[in-house]
């Protein structure tokens, strides 16, 4: 049984309908990439998935259950943590206070959120607002471990952040692949860096589904088609 399914999901902002029909699964242990140019409505989804935006039409089933009518923290209690785009840390918060906030017993604890990201060890008494915009996203993404979640979503973790940094995540991300088997939802705008952790794709257009399957089966044609790479 697929860990999170979505078919033929719409849902709108008000009057105005952003997805249309959108369909994908994730499997326990799997990364499935979320691809599409800007504006496709990938954020849309995840959303949905977190509940923060209820589907219209269609259905969510997390583990086998509707989510329907699932407010946003209990579909986190169920096990769907985030990290948005954007990081929204807590600035007024030190590094160890924004862990503490999020924790939930299991696993992911904040020494293990150190040992994945050892600079937050470094910054542990420092408030988030002073962090760089790169050591702010570990943060981010060591918050939503720190709920012990089952499902991780990444809503373009490394967006403008430096080269350096940006392997950094992506190699906590490989990491979290290799040795949790955290089902992991990620959005990037990287084909070379997706390549190297994300199982399938789900690529989509205008609010819809328009082409899935195993990563290595995106082409550079269909990569020029749908993503304008």
């Amino acid at each position: 049984m697929s860990l999170l399914r979505l078919d033929h999901v719409s849902a709108f902002y008000g009057a105005s309908q952003a997805l249309f029909d959108v369909s994908l699964a994730i499997e326990p242990g799997e990364v499935l990439a979320l691809m599409g140019r800007n504006g496709m409505g990938k954020s849309t989804t995840v959303k949905v998935i977190c509940r923060l935006l209820r589907n219209r039409g269609g259905t969510v089933l997390f583990d086998g259950a509707d989510m329907a009518g699932v407010p946003a923290h209990k579909a986190a209690r169920a096990g769907i943590g985030l990290v948005p785009e954007g990081r929204r840390c807590f600035g007024g918060l030190t590094v160890s206070e924004n862990l503490v906030a999020a924790a939930r017993k299991g696993p992911w604890d904040g020494a293990a959120v150190e040992a994945l990201f050892p600079r937050l060890a470094e910054r542990r008494g420092q408030k988030a607002a002073s962090l760089s915009g790169g050591e702010q996203q570990m943060l981010a993404i060591g918050r939503a471990l720190m709920t012990n979640p089952r499902l991780l979503i990444l809503d373009e973790a490394t967006e403008g952040l430096a080269p350096v940094i940006r392997q950094e995540i992506w190699a906590a991300i490989a990491r979290l692949k290799r040795e949790t088997g955290l089902s992991i939802l990620v959005i990037d705008k990287s084909l070379a860096e997706l390549a190297g952790v994300a199982d399938r794709a789900c690529v989509l257009e205008k609010g819809v589904s328009v082409w899935s399957g195993g990563f290595g089966s995106l082409t550079p044609t269909l990569a020029e088609r749908f993503l304008g790479v």
